[in-house]
C-alpha cells in the first residue's frame, strides 16, 4: 500500500508499506536515480534484504509465477485438531492436557471410539 508520495518535491520518493501476518510492517522507499539509470547491485541487494526481507529468487518467482514470498506467514508445523473435535472430546470427559498431547489423527480416532462405545451401549 502506498503511504507517501513526494513527487514534485526534493528527492522524488514514493514510500510503500506492507503489513505481515506476524505483526511486522515492511517499508520501502522508491526513489528515482538522479541520472535516470538503473540501481546498482548493492542498492538492489539492500532493498531486497533490509527493506523487503526477501531473496532475489523469491522476487522473480512472484513476478513470473505469482508466488507470494513466505516471509511473515505463520504456518503450523503440525496439523491442528479441529475445534469441533476438541469440544466433543472435552464434553465427553477427556482432559485438556490429554488432548494437547494428541495428534490430529489420534484425537479423531479417540472421538470415533467414544462415539462407537456410545452407539453400542444404546443398541444393547
Amino acid at each position: 500500500m502506498q503511504v507517501r508520495n513526494a513527487r514534485g518535491k526534493t528527492g522524488h520518493h514514493v514510500t510503500f508499506e506492507l503489513a505481515l501476518p506476524d505483526g511486522r510492517t515492511l517499508r520501502t522507499q522508491i526513489s528515482h536515480p538522479p541520472n535516470r539509470e538503473t540501481y546498482g547491485q548493492r542498492i538492489w541487494a539492500h532493498i531486497l534484504r533490509d527493506q523487503l526481507h526477501v531473496a532475489e529468487e523469491e522476487v522473480w518467482a512472484c513476478v513470473r509465477d505469482g508466488r507470494v514470498p513466505r516471509r511473515g506467514r505463520i504456518e503450523p508445523t503440525v496439523p491442528p485438531i479441529p475445534a469441533g473435535v476438541v469440544a466433543q472430546l472435552l464434553s465427553h470427559g477427556v482432559g485438556e492436557t490429554e488432548i494437547r498431547q494428541m495428534s490430529r489423527a489420534e484425537a479423531i480416532e479417540r472421538l470415533n471410539e467414544i462415539w462407537a462405545a456410545e452407539s453400542s451401549s444404546l443398541q444393547a
